[in-house]
């Protein structure tokens, strides 16, 4: 009898337990996220919502044309969308849109067809119903550009630029080295069609060449300036170096870069960083040296974030309904460092711009880490057609939304 009793107890114990976790997820104290005055932060999606266990990973963002927003999980192989039927800034749901995927991150809408990045290419999602409509109708996915680089710094991200044409970036194989792939540490362009069209016109019977810039460790993050056009990539340094020949492990370096990306540029990477002592200057890594000279004909950043704070996910603020001093600035996510002794990162920052030009960072939104622990990670933020800033977070399963409220504080 008492063997019965305690097994009795212990189905129920474990019955209990699972059906805790599955129905109830812990939500995150967003009371602990610091704002300007007048913002305000609510979950826009989280594991709690309808079919949100595949929240987790989640990735970069992008809206249809009917203002539904999607997501990529790069951690479940899947892209899903998650609509806001009644526009209370909540999703109703959310909707696994395709799976199956091969490390999906950038997502891009071309011609009524959705564009995902895969680590080894990109494929093309149609929907013979249209992309918007929550109909349950089958998605077509078929390959659109294919033989990327695949491993090392596997997450790519595609967008598509006011000129019309698609940038996509490719990471770096390891973390310093001489790359065997040319299409290694670059950011790519391709027509709408999938047809590369670098920087250099390729003639004769050599195939063109599809790289834009090049010495890009990993640029994730990209847009393009409200005013100018101009682009703007974030871009992760390389991880464990001294700024001494031979010398110890300097967590301040070297500094993660915003850089203007321009036709045909070097960025530096895997021989050169922001110098700390000049704006808008390179300096050589004292233990993996280039030719005497190289780091002064790179292109320096025009800006740098903290070492080791991986800034990913970048958008300009000029669909924003925020105050006139935002319009022209930029939102980066800054995802957080893994082997820094203090960490960095785990926030969003401002940039500020100054006849157009990054000016200045501050702190924008901050509180996912608490002390040296961090229970978020922003990684994408994009502007919806409700004027709001949509912030993923990878490691909460998360999709946070921003709203200016004037006459609120927090």
């Amino acid at each position: 009898m008492r063997h019965f009793l305690f097994s009795f107890f212990l189905i129920l114990i474990t019955f209990c337990l699972s059906f805790g976790l599955q129905s109830a997820y812990a939500r995150p104290d967003l009371g602990e996220i610091k704002l300007p005055a007048g913002f305000k932060i609510e979950i826009f999606a989280d594991k709690n919502t309808k079919g949100g266990e595949s929240l987790s990973g989640a990735r970069f963002m992008t809206f249809d044309a009917s203002g539904n927003l999607y997501v990529s999980s790069a951690a479940n192989n899947k892209i899903l969308m998650l609509p806001d039927s009644n526009n209370d800034g909540i999703a109703d749901e959310v909707v696994t849109v395709a799976d199956d995927l091969n490390a999906p991150q950038g997502l891009a809408f071309v011609a009524g067809a959705l564009l995902v990045a895969n680590q080894n290419g990109v494929v093309k999602l149609e929907k013979k119903a249209g992309f918007g409509a929550n109909d349950g109708s089958p998605v077509k996915v078929t390959p659109f550009i294919s033989g990327l680089p695949a491993g090392g710094h596997t997450l790519k991200n595609i967008k598509l630029s006011p000129d019309g044409y698609l940038f996509i970036n490719v990471g770096s194989s390891c973390n310093v080295c001489i790359e065997s792939d040319a299409n290694r540490a670059t950011i790519l362009r391709y027509t709408t069609q999938g047809k590369p069209a670098g920087a250099l016109l390729t003639l004769g019977r050599h195939q063109q060449s599809a790289i834009w810039a090049s010495g890009l460790r990993n640029s994730q993050g990209f847009a393009w300036h409200p005013q100018t056009a101009a682009m703007y990539a974030t871009n992760e340094g390389a991880d464990m170096r001294s700024d001494t020949k031979g010398g110890a492990v300097n967590d301040e370096f070297p500094p993660e870069h915003l850089n203007k990306i321009e036709a045909g540029k070097h960025y530096g990477w895997p021989y050169c960083w922001a110098d700390p002592n000049k704006s808008k200057a390179l300096m050589a890594d004292p233990n993996f040296s280039a030719e005497v000279g190289f780091c002064q004909t790179a292109q320096a950043p025009e800006i740098t974030f903290t070492s080791h704070s991986t800034p990913i996910g970048i958008t300009f603020l000029d669909k924003t309904n925020w105050p006139a001093d935002y319009q022209q600035d930029a939102i980066v996510a800054l995802h957080g460092s893994w082997n820094r002794k203090k960490p960095s990162g785990y926030k969003l920052v401002r940039v500020r711009f100054k006849d157009n030009q990054p000016s200045a960072i501050e702190d924008f939104a901050t509180g996912w880490l608490q002390g040296g622990y961090a229970w978020g990670r922003p990684v994408d933020v994009v502007v919806g057609a409700d004027h709001a800033l949509y912030v993923s977070d990878d490691k909460m399963g998360a999709i946070y939304r921003i709203t200016y409220q004037p006459n609120s504080a927090n």
